[in-house]
Formats: C-alpha cells, sequence, structure tokens
C-alpha cells in the first residue's frame, strides 16, 4: 500500500479555506446546499441514527474508553419545594467519543502537525486550542447512504473487508444515486448488527471498513464528511501492518473532514431499499464542547 503521507500530500485541503480554518470540508455545506438538501424532506420521516448511551454500550472491557456512566444527584426525594415540588436530577460520565460521535479535526496527527498546519503542540492537557470539535458547530445538509453490505448481497461485510472506491460507485449505480459536492456520505457495514446481538465484545476489535484508495475517491466528490455503523471507519486489522490508521490520518488530518462512528444505519438502509431514496436531510450537530477533540451525536435523517 501506498504511505499515507504521500497521499496526504496530494489530497490536501491546507489553506483552501484559508489559512486560520478550522471546519475543514464542512465549508463544502453551503447555504445554498443546506437549502436544497432540506427541499428533499417530503415525506416528513425520521430517523435517529444513534444508539443508547449507557454502560451497555459498545466499549468493550480494557479498552481506551469506557461506556458512559450515569448516576443521580437527585431523585425528587431529598428536599421538598413550596407546593409540594420535587426536582430529580442527574449527571452522566463518559469518553465524548463512548457511543454514536463524530471525530473532530484535532482528534488525530501526524509530523508534528494537525489540519491545516497548526502546530500539534496546540493540543494539551486542557485540550484542543485548534481545530476543536466546537468549531464544526452546525453539521445540517443533505446526505446519502451508500449500503455496500446489501450490495454485496449481505446482513454485515466480513471483518477486515476492506471497501474499495469501485465498490463506492457500484453502490451509487445500483441505488441509483450520485454523491454530490457538500454531501454527507454514510457507509454501511452492517457491523452493528453485531453489537446488538452480541454486545461489546462482538462489536470491538476487526472491522470491515474503507481503504486508503477511497480517500481520492471522497476528494474528488467534494465530500462535506463521512459517517459508517463501524467503530472506526477504516477496516481493521489495517492494509499495511506498518501503517496505523492511515485514513484517518489523510482524512482528518490533510482533508479536514470529521469522521462519524458508530452510527445506527439499519432502519434508514431498509426505509431506502423500501421507497428507493438513497437521499435525504440530515441533521448531526455536534455537542460544542470547548477544546474537546470529539464529539457525542444524535443524528437524524429526515426523508
Amino acid at each position: 500500500m501506498e504511505d499515507f503521507r504521500a497521499v496526504g500530500a496530494r489530497l490536501s485541503n491546507w489553506g483552501r479555506w484559508g489559512s486560520q480554518d478550522q471546519r475543514g470540508t464542512l465549508n463544502l455545506i453551503t447555504p445554498p446546499r443546506v437549502a436544497a438538501g432540506a427541499a428533499l424532506i417530503r415525506h416528513g420521516r425520521s430517523f435517529d441514527l444513534s444508539i443508547r448511551l449507557g454502560q451497555d454500550g459498545p466499549q468493550a472491557p480494557g479498552g481506551t474508553r469506557i461506556n458512559p456512566i450515569h448516576f443521580m444527584s437527585a431523585t425528587g426525594r431529598e428536599t421538598a419545594y413550596p407546593g409540594g415540588v420535587r426536582i430529580a436530577d442527574d449527571y452522566v460520565l463518559l469518553p465524548l467519543q463512548a457511543g454514536t460521535q463524530w471525530d473532530g479535526l484535532s482528534h488525530i496527527h501526524y509530523d508534528g502537525q494537525l489540519y491545516n498546519g497548526y502546530d500539534a503542540g496546540l493540543i494539551t492537557v486542557t485540550g484542543a486550542a485548534r481545530n476543536s470539535v466546537d468549531s464544526l458547530a452546525g453539521v445540517a445538509g443533505a446526505a446519502v447512504l451508500l449500503d455496500v453490505a446489501r450490495l454485496k448481497g449481505l446482513a454485515a461485510l466480513a471483518d477486515g473487508y476492506v471497501i474499495t472506491p469501485a465498490d463506492l460507485s457500484a453502490a451509487e449505480r445500483a441505488q441509483e444515486v450520485q454523491v454530490q459536492p457538500g454531501d454527507v456520505v454514510l457507509i454501511r457495514t452492517g457491523q452493528l448488527l453485531r453489537f446488538f446481538s452480541g454486545g461489546a465484545g462482538a462489536y470491538a476489535g476487526d472491522e470491515p471498513g474503507i481503504g486508503l484508495a477511497c480517500c481520492r475517491w471522497l476528494h474528488d466528490r467534494d465530500v462535506a464528511a463521512l459517517a459508517s455503523d463501524n467503530h472506526g471507519i477504516e477496516v481493521l486489522p489495517g492494509e499495511d501492518p506498518e501503517q496505523f490508521l492511515p485514513v484517518h490520518c489523510v482524512l482528518i488530518r490533510d482533508l479536514g473532514m470529521p469522521l462519524g462512528e458508530i452510527w445506527d444505519l439499519e432502519a434508514l438502509s431498509a426505509d431506502c431499499a423500501s421507497d428507493g431514496v438513497w437521499r435525504f436531510f440530515l441533521a448531526a450537530p455536534v455537542l460544542r464542547v470547548t477544546g474537546a477533540v470529539g464529539s457525542p451525536v444524535t443524528p437524524v435523517a429526515f426523508k
């Protein structure tokens, strides 16, 4: 496999939207494109693409992240207010990328630089001073679902299956849809079914996902953001054991493309297959945590 640094250098968006840019390919979601995307809502059907946040989430024991911990700070039994009013309140402790989430543009870097040439030293224990996820406010616009698992006649692709540009183009043809500039692309692998049936242990580890060659496919179509139902966007184990997360490196650090992971595409896929409409409006705003490198998200698709 070609070195990801060479691929990233060819596809780089650094400076494309100015030297101070921190939004990357989300700049491609222009007001006219948002308006055109809103026109895709014709029936009022909506699909929540998130999984539940709870202790039975997709983070396997021993991993680098834990599942969310929810606890009550008040049940309403502690204090009675005038008129007999009682108040319940609660907290949640979670890694910001524990469930359905966006990777921000400071999530991954190499050779001492973040997206758009910012110094990686701007990420400290207090957070990311540049390319923080809170710079990605307002993710909404037209989206396309490419169902590669359905294309192959499978409920789910096998672990280690490398999704190629040819697969993405074949899905477009089979679904009679075309990715347009400024679209958010969702790729269904079917892998989340393993989490639903077997829990975190069945979902963690190896997975089907896109290969490095797909970076050019996404770049050439001016895709605004990419999301999938797997836990890491790209194929695992990787195509080259000497290169760790090369797709992340190119898409996030070089193109400036936010990546969405652990999205539930099952109900949406079934509906798209039923009515033959694979293009829709998507609202997926980040949680604007100052200095954060990722964000939980509750994406909703509207048709």
